[in-house]
């Protein structure tokens, strides 16, 4: 019985499913030994603060997946342009009445509910579900080089541009993934060679304008930290994060010291959201820890190609094939930062690390991934029904948008 009623609730690709249920564990278990401390500190002795804030946000989030994965995917391809354009316009609010925290400007505070968004993390998804509409719209058009530009780089271009000023990271690691994508949907190689050509030109003369324009330092500590990063000779800070964090690798060894164990925890900042990947080593270890972790997302990345490749028509494979890419590449990024392969870049561990916005918007991301899968599927299992049994087939399929 109860399988039945989990199989009628849960739709689309079970393994996904599982995946989720895995990360959301992950997710409590160390956000809530990694922040512990911090919760008992800046928040009255209450330690179960970022438990509780993310068990909640986990909850919103499942409910956001089932709701969204019964949604038609179709009508993501009509709201595509307008999803970009209300992103934008939130990057601009953000910039001019955002919310100063640790000297960046990145969240937007709703009125009369005090919640905080970080806008960025809206219009990274947004620009997928566009990129993806664009792809298919445009699929044998694609050597137009004047029609890429227009269509599909502008946009990235300036999604990222109003990102860049306060947080550089995402912005270079959204455009990446566009870039990823358009590389996978067949734009040639040659142009996308071009754009990153623009896009370096473009970094380089906007940081020297906001040197010597104004009195911002953010220029100098970009130009710091890739020097160092080089050189191996990193700032106080950032030495201090990534030693922290490799400290609590190698000390977590293969099998970690425990659920609740960890030391770094009380060194390292951000042990709660960008170095969470290193604390869940140190306590459970290579083989507890890491390596569930990383197959999850390997897993998750091939289910999502298993699901392209049932897709009949354009817009829903290029649109499971980004949130994928854009999902998978976030967490090889953070995991990549916190053994020290890359440079500090501010990046959540997707669907693990504690957040609001991030995790809001991963869910959604994850349940529009099932809402193809449910379709997919339900169309494969009609067409191996016999003829007879068809005619009872009550599930709705909604159809495709047209590519």
């Amino acid at each position: 019985m109860q399988e039945g009623w989990l199989t009628k609730t849960f739709k689309g690709d079970r393994a996904i499913w599982g995946i989720i249920a895995l990360f959301m564990i992950y997710s409590l278990l160390a956000v809530y030994s990694s922040s512990v401390n911090v919760a008992f500190r800046n928040h009255g002795g209450n330690t179960t603060y970022f438990l509780r804030s993310q068990f909640l946000m986990l909850l919103s989030g499942l409910a956001i997946i089932v709701i969204v994965h019964y949604l038609p995917y179709r009508i993501y391809s009509a709201l595509a342009g307008v999803v970009v354009i209300i992103s934008a316009i939130l990057l601009v609010l953000t910039y001019f009445f955002g919310v100063k925290i640790n000297d960046a400007t990145r969240w937007l505070e709703i009125p009369f509910i005090g919640f905080r968004i970080q806008t960025s993390d809206i219009a990274k998804v947004a620009l997928v579900i566009y990129l993806a509409r664009t792809l298919a719209r445009y699929q044998n058009q694609l050597k137009d080089f004047v029609l890429v530009t227009k269509f599909f780089i502008l946009p990235v271009f300036i999604i990222c541009a109003l990102i860049m000023p306060e947080n550089l990271s995402t912005a270079l690691m959204i455009f990446a993934v566009c870039i990823l994508i358009l590389f996978i949907g067949g734009v040639p190689f040659k142009y996308l060679l071009a754009y990153i050509g623009m896009a370096v030109v473009f970094v380089v003369l906007f940081a020297l304008f906001l040197w010597l324009v104004t009195d911002d330092n953010r220029v100098l500590t970009w130009i710091e930290r890739i020097i160092n990063f080089i050189t191996g000779k990193g700032n106080e800070t950032d030495d201090f994060q990534i030693n922290q964090a490799k400290i609590a690798i190698s000390t977590g060894g293969f099998f970690g010291k425990a659920p609740g164990h960890s030391i770094q925890r009380n060194m390292l900042p951000q042990s709660n959201s960008d170095f969470i990947f290193a604390i869940i080593i140190e306590e459970y270890g290579l083989f507890l820890g890491a390596i569930p972790l990383i197959l999850a997302y390997m897993i998750l990345l091939f289910r999502g190609i298993a699901i392209v490749k049932k897709c009949e028509t354009a817009f829903p494979a290029y649109l499971v094939l980004g949130l994928i890419v854009m999902i998978v590449f976030q967490a090889m990024l953070n995991m990549m930062v916190a053994v020290g392969i890359l440079p500090v870049t501010g990046q959540t561990l997707p669907l693990v690390s504690w957040g609001r916005t991030s995790v809001i918007m991963m869910c959604f991301s994850i349940g529009v991934i099932l809402s193809v899968s449910r379709v997919v599927n339900a169309r494969m299992k009609k067409e191996e029904l016999p003829e007879e049994e068809e005619k009872d087939e009550g599930e709705i399929i909604y159809g495709s948008a047209p590519a």
